[in-house]
């Protein structure tokens, strides 16, 4: 048995995609051979949350423990280093294809309720191949008979090309970020990216900046979407493309003790909510019973 379960295949265009059953996780995403997500092996645990599907929630609850439709829940600490709770309830649970061709696979997860999520979700995640790219769309549906929390993103690890993340540039059209509490990463206010080394409007490298912030205030274009490109010094790179439904996008460098994983990717995740949004409230989707929501994200190699 993989790690990370079935694997499945996609190809067209130029472009491959594996994607593996627990967690819809993207292993792979390649064009031309080139890697545009840092990949991991299907026989290795999926590292740091890499490719994974994050949901109910993005990003932290802080002490795992929220208020909802006047009552407490709390939910397991996933992070206990921080006392949080990190990255929803579904990264590890298992995906069953329910749809499948060259160039798409459906993926669906049921989510039960549990003591500090009592909601039912059906999640379905679809992944498509195509000449601009992948598209990854997420839909879940309130199966209970209750409004419910819910927040989404996803967690790619983006490449721009050969070395590490302070070889390539970012550019994300944001204008405004999260403060953090240093030891446990909840936001701590709200400031302007101008002047700061975050502001990466214009495009600049990362160098000698650590980067696990929220960023808000996005410049989406008149055909209501945004992105954010990632580029190698040769000019190529990667591009991942989102809508007016995540108006935060979080953005990690990867600073960890693995050398393997040291900057070696950087985390760009478009968010519906920000961090925390399971206590503040902020930007927070209050899914109605029976009620869907969806998600659309795009990926695409820059040339």
């Amino acid at each position: 048995m993989l790690p990370s379960g079935a694997q499945v295949e996609l190809e067209h265009a130029g472009y491959r995609a594996v994607v593996t059953e627990v967690g819809a996780a993207l292993r792979v995403l390649e064009h031309e051979g080139r890697p545009l997500v840092r990949p991991f092996g299907e026989d290795e645990l999926m590292p740091v949350y890499s490719g994974a599907v994050l949901a109910p929630w993005p990003n932290r609850i802080g002490d795992g423990r929220y208020r909802y439709g006047g009552r407490e829940y709390q939910v397991p600490l996933t992070e206990p280093e921080r006392s949080t709770a990190l990255h929803g309830l579904v990264a590890w649970l298992p995906w069953r294809p329910v749809s499948r061709s060259a160039a798409r696979v459906d993926l669906a997860c049921t989510l039960w309720p549990t003591p500090g999520y009592p909601f039912p979700l059906g999640l379905t995640m679809a992944y498509t191949l195509d000449t601009d790219g992948l598209e990854a769309r997420l839909t879940a549906e309130n199966l209970g008979g209750a409004p419910a929390p819910y927040g989404c993103s996803i967690h790619p690890y983006l490449v721009g090309g050969a070395g590490h993340v302070d070889d390539w540039t970012l550019e994300l059209p944001a204008a405004r970020y999260l403060d953090v509490d240093p030891r446990r990463l909840l936001p701590a206010g709200e400031r302007a990216v101008e002047g700061t080394p975050f502001d990466f409007r214009s495009g600049r490298a990362p160098r000698g900046t650590e980067v696990d912030h929220a960023f808000g205030a996005i410049g989406f274009g008149p055909d209501g979407a945004a992105s954010a490109v990632v580029r190698g010094g040769d000019g190529r790179g990667v591009r991942i493309v989102w809508d007016r439904a995540c108006p935060w996008v979080q953005v990690h460098t990867a600073d960890r003790p693995e050398p393997e994983l040291h900057r070696t990717g950087l985390a760009v995740e478009p968010m519906t909510c920000p961090p925390d949004a399971f206590r503040t409230g902020r930007d927070l989707v209050h899914l109605a019973p029976g009620a869907t929501h969806t998600v659309t994200w795009r990926l695409a190699a820059v040339s």
